[in-house]
């Protein structure tokens, strides 16, 4: 019967999901001990895990929803969430170091240490990704410290020193998502949330190896029933992971061939080959037989050289192709008998040197309860357990757009972190311009620029947040993608170099004739929806002709025609603000002022030099010059058109006087924003050079205004300080 006592301390509950079986460990830890108040082992019924690997999760799940409701009977409370261990079944682990800067001389905190080793992780995953080029997604499930190096040198702890620079060596240690999902599946289906996961290797050496050990050349053993997981530590720290998919399962498979037993019973013949008496057992036949244990180990010889063999080749590949100094021995597949003495001979050691481990590291393990196995094949559910007291590789289940996804928990997750790993489109985040329109204006290109679309309405828990908004296990997130926004759309009439109206004057009157444009050849209205690629030339005239059909009349053939008091015919040009008559009378020169007429007489004696047109007056003055070859050559036609930019051009800087010019602050640069009246957070993005569409990896979007989380909607006022990058 298991003795109640008072738990002053949080329950940490571990389950080491094995291939024969699972067991449960719950306790607490006070100082350097830690408290065991129940355990729990059940054996699968079937198969159902393979070396390491869960085959069938529904069964699996079972099994440790019994694990998990014996435990809570014995300890009167209900259980939610368990820390779990993955076998190294097709392990990959990644060497890398990472650098952390500081701008000048800083104490180091636990902060700074944190992120020098998420660094590390990150660039592991990176280098990881480029060494391995496969379709199946790897997480990253746990990482060990080697080394810290305080401004380049060596140091055990980093923290409370004062330095301008850091760095890590670490081991980072991958897993197919199969692996990971499936111990995932199979607890939820216990009602269980993962608090914690590592790697047995670290979890057996936690509890196995203490630090003072670990300045030693050894390596651990994790002999379990599907695989054989090692850890090799030197100089203080653990510089090796790796695995073997061969263990127990192979012993009791060659003492079933062997007997012709089923594989239970050939396990609990394997298991009782470490008594001194005879062991029954009943054959497929239902033959009852004894044999004795030395006949088992005869059996089991042949296996046990061949697995050793591969154990010792590989922790002689962790260690530089050489020895250890001694192997601690873990796990329930190497409790037979001349496991030990054949590693050692294989490794090249003293048999002494190679050695189980189960009741020396457990002894200062406090059972609350009595009859505890204190043996080797517990000390990897114990090591479970301590592992939660530096968990720092947790994943985490969230909802994005009702499609279940995982993440590796660094700690600092946001929305963006989310979209990245579902796959959403990182366009599909921000606000996109509708197509743009180009097309020529007077030989000048010119763009209109599309209209922009609405962001990505992103709510978390069904309210509404921006994309850096941090997120915890369980959240609900959805998330709209932005939208375009119309295509670039103008017409003749809105632009600056059309202006508004023609004004003539018309025997006395004054006519407003809508100005023309050509386009690619034609004439075309104000109206016109221009087009990408059209040639459009500004026409700021009317011919005679065009005005009298504007106007409607029908002119007698024998009507004179002047413009502005020259005699003139249908073909005749008026620009803005010409004077145009049609009279049965000729018109004499007296109506004429003293200056055009002088003008006139000079025209007739000798050629007008060239003359820049700058006012109206000018202009007037030029069209008055008579029969020249200045006046025939079209000279007058492009002068008048450059006076009109002129004009236009006075125009436009009127107009764009009413846009305010606003300064803002991006990333401490200056950054001056003056096209349009008044500016919200998005427009930014037009004035500044950052990549929206290539994200780095691992990383979300920040967008800050004046120190606090800002969305794109919120309006700019000169004097902002704006925060953007990927982090």
């Amino acid at each position: 019967m298991t003795e109640r006592k008072k738990n002053p301390g949080q329950l940490v509950f571990g389950l080491d999901i094995g291939t024969r079986s699972v067991v449960g460990t719950v306790g607490y830890r006070t100082g350097e001990t830690f408290h065991v108040v129940a355990q729990c082992e059940r054996k699968h019924d079937t198969r159902s895990m393979l070396d390491g690997q869960i085959h069938d999760i529904e069964k699996v799940g079972r099994t440790i929803k019994e694990v998990k409701d014996d435990l809570e009977a014995i300890i009167g409370k209900q259980l939610h969430e368990v820390c779990i261990a993955a076998a190294g079944r097709v392990l990959k682990t990644i060497n890398t170091s990472a650098t952390l800067d500081f701008p000048e001389e800083t104490t180091i905190d636990a902060e700074h240490v944190y992120t020098l080793e998420m660094l590390g992780v990150e660039k592991a995953y990176e280098d990881f990704q480029a060494a391995n080029n496969t379709d199946i997604k790897f997480y990253c499930v746990g990482y060990t410290v080697v080394k810290y190096y305080m401004n380049g040198y060596p140091i055990t702890t980093l923290e409370r020193h004062k330095a301008m620079n850091i760095s890590v060596d670490l081991i980072a240690t991958f897993l197919p998502d199969d692996v990971v999902d499936g111990l995932y599946k199979a607890v939820e289906i216990a009602d269980l949330e993962v608090a914690n996961l590592t790697l047995e290797p670290i979890a057996a050496m936690t509890a196995a190896i203490p630090d003072m050990y670990r300045m030693l050349n050894i390596a651990l053993v994790d002999v379990g029933a599907g695989t054989s997981d090692i850890s090799v530590t030197k100089d203080g720290s653990i510089i090796a992971y790796g695995m073997i998919p061969k263990a127990g399962d192979e012993l009791t498979e060659a003492v079933a061939a062997a007997l012709l037993l089923d594989f239970n019973e050939a396990e609990h013949v394997k298991i009782d080959s470490g008594k001194k008496f005879p062991i029954k057992f009943t054959d497929i036949m239902g033959l009852e037989h004894k044999v004795e244990p030395k006949e088992v180990h005869k059996i089991a010889e042949g296996v046990i050289a061949d697995i050793t063999k591969d154990i010792s080749d590989k922790i002689k590949e962790l260690n530089g192709d050489k020895p250890v100094s001694a192997v601690f021995v873990v796990g329930g597949g190497g409790k037979i008998t001349g496991f030990t003495d054949a590693l050692a001979k294989e490794m090249g050691i003293m048999a002494e040197r190679v050695a189980l481990r189960g009741e020396e590291v457990l002894k200062d393990v406090d059972y609350q309860f009595s009859g505890a196995a204190r043996d080797s094949a517990y000390v990897t559910p114990i090591g479970i357990c301590l592992n939660f007291y530096d968990a720092k590789n947790n994943f985490i289940f969230v909802t994005f757009n009702d499609k279940r996804i995982k993440l590796y928990d660094n700690g600092h997750l946001t929305i963006a972190d989310a979209a990245m790993q579902a796959g959403f489109p990182n366009e599909g985040l921000f606000p996109k311009r509708g197509p743009e329109l180009n097309f020529m204006v007077n030989g000048k290109p010119h763009m209109v620029r599309g209209e922009v679309g609405e962001g990505a309405v992103v709510k978390l828990n069904g309210k509404e947040v921006s994309l850096t908004a941090p997120i915890v296990a369980g959240d609900r997130i959805t998330v709209d993608e932005s939208t375009e926004g119309e295509a670039a759309a103008a017409t003749i009439g809105s632009l600056l170099e059309y202006g508004s109206t023609i004004s003539v004057i018309v025997n006395d009157k004054k006519v407003d004739l809508p100005k023309f444009a050509e386009v690619n050849g034609n004439l075309q209205s104000e109206f016109y929806d221009i087009k990408n690629g059209d040639d459009i030339k500004m026409l700021n005239y009317y011919t005679v002709s065009q005005i009298i059909e504007f106007m409607d009349v029908i002119l007698n053939p024998d009507m004179n025609i002047y413009v502005n008091n020259k005699k003139a015919d249908k073909d005749s040009k008026c620009y803005d603000n010409f004077s145009v008559i049609w009279t049965m009378e000729e018109l004499n020169l007296s109506d004429v002022s003293d200056e055009e007429a002088e003008s006139a007489k000079a025209s007739t004696n000798q050629k007008a030099p060239k003359k820049n047109i700058e006012t109206y007056e000018d202009a007037v003055e030029a069209e008055s010059i008579a029969n020249s070859e200045y006046a025939d050559d079209g000279t007058l036609d492009e002068e008048y058109v450059e006076y009109k930019q002129q004009k236009e051009e006075e125009r436009r800087r009127e107009e764009e006087s009413h846009y305010q010019k606003v300064t803002v602050f991006v990333n401490g640069d200056p950054v001056t924003m003056d096209n349009k009246p008044s500016y919200v957070f998005v427009d930014i993005f037009e004035y500044i050079d950052f990549d929206l569409k290539n994200r780095p990896a691992g990383k979300g979007i920040v967008t800050e205004l004046n120190s606090h989380k800002a969305v794109f909607s919120e309006p700019l006022k000169d004097g902002d300080f704006l925060d953007i990058r990927w982090e």
